[in-house]
């Protein structure tokens, strides 16, 4: 390596240089480009899926009114938005990114996931966003959000992915899990709000900020918001098999992989199990490691959401569990979760 603060003289011996070479300046430009290149096009993609949510307030229903936002999922009018921006109320109404107001009404409200969808008249065309896959994200990744903060229609923030797997309670007081952490700014009113990727698909639903920490907020996995549209689409409700536990995505080295015999790098480690419950009553304990159900590999919560439908309800399943070190079967027979 040359050092720019030495020189060679004539004999072959090193002398000192009294001129330093200047530093060269570092240029950020071509960095910055690029990441305001993703972010504008993830906006220009997905903003006008984006729409403000009113709900008008009800004395009678003890409900204060208010307003959050929404994404349109589907150009005939699906709108994703949580459970406690739309209050139960039966009808409110949805703003579009080029200020047209629309009547929706209510097709299903899940607070178990703080998720609700909503259906525009039926005569209206919207623009819509793709619903991404959230196992693929990784900490560190790029992701926007787009909504309605404290009334400032179709504001834009940015940050990273700052964890995944986290569990988080809802207003129902049961645990949502596999929630996405992120730093990208959430104020009052994104709630319900798209977090997009960088291929500008959805990976999540805005849903909750910590009231005086900064830089820490949460969002629905998309995995879990598509199991509920589909479930309301099918049948008005969510119907769930119930187990009775708290559980979050776990990575599994690929030492304990080949040591189990079993092709995953993800699976469901039990963090709660609640007394009495069905998972209890099978013998089901705290740390246990869920890998698989009735055959089907289980790879994240999410799976462990969609595999609970309402067809296993008092019908007994199987469970791949890695427990102590070893991997075993546990037989529990799930309830329905009540639907309050």
């Amino acid at each position: 390596m040359f050092d720019a603060s030495l020189s060679l003289v004539s004999d072959g011996s090193v002398a000192d240089n009294p001129v330093s070479a200047p530093a060269m300046p570092v240029d950020d430009g071509p960095l910055l480009d690029a990441y305001s290149e993703a972010v504008t096009r993830i906006v220009d993609d997905v903003g006008p899926a984006v729409v403000r949510v009113a709900i008008p307030p009800d004395a009678g229903a003890g409900r204060r009114g208010g307003s959050g936002s929404g994404v349109v999922v589907s150009p005939d009018g699906l709108v994703l938005t949580n459970s406690h921006v739309v209050q139960q109320a039966r009808v409110v109404r949805v703003t579009a990114s080029d200020g047209r107001e629309i009547e929706a009404r209510m097709l299903g409200d899940d607070p178990h996931t703080d998720l609700a969808v909503l259906r525009a008249a039926h005569s209206t065309v919207l623009p819509a966003a793709r619903l991404g896959d959230a196992k693929t994200l990784r900490r560190g990744q790029l992701v926007v959000a787009i909504g309605n903060p404290l009334g400032f229609d179709s504001t834009v923030t940015a940050g990273v992915v700052s964890a995944l797997g986290r569990s988080l309670r809802a207003a129902s007081g049961h645990l949502i899990d596999d929630v996405i952490q992120t730093d990208a700014a959430l104020n009052p009113g994104n709630s319900g709000g798209p977090l997009l990727s960088s291929r500008g698909e959805v990976i999540g639903i805005n849903t909750a900020v910590i009231a005086g920490a900064q830089g820490i907020c949460f969002a629905v996995s998309s995995n879990t918001a598509s199991h509920v549209l589909t479930e309301i689409l099918r049948h008005g409700r969510v119907r769930r098999a119930f187990m009775g536990i708290g559980a979050q995505t776990l990575p599994i080295s690929r030492r304990m992989a080949r040591s189990l015999g079993i092709e995953r790098d993800l699976a469901v480690i039990v963090t709660a199990v609640e007394p009495g419950g069905p998972a209890a009553k099978a013998g089901l304990r705290e740390r246990d490691i869920i890998v698989g159900l009735d055959g089907a590999p289980v790879t994240g919560a999410d799976d462990l959401i969609r595999l609970l439908g309402g067809e296993r309800i008092g019908e007994p399943i199987e469970l791949s569990v890695v427990s102590a070190g070893r991997l075993k079967s546990i037989r529990v027979t799930p309830t329905e979760r009540d639907p309050r």
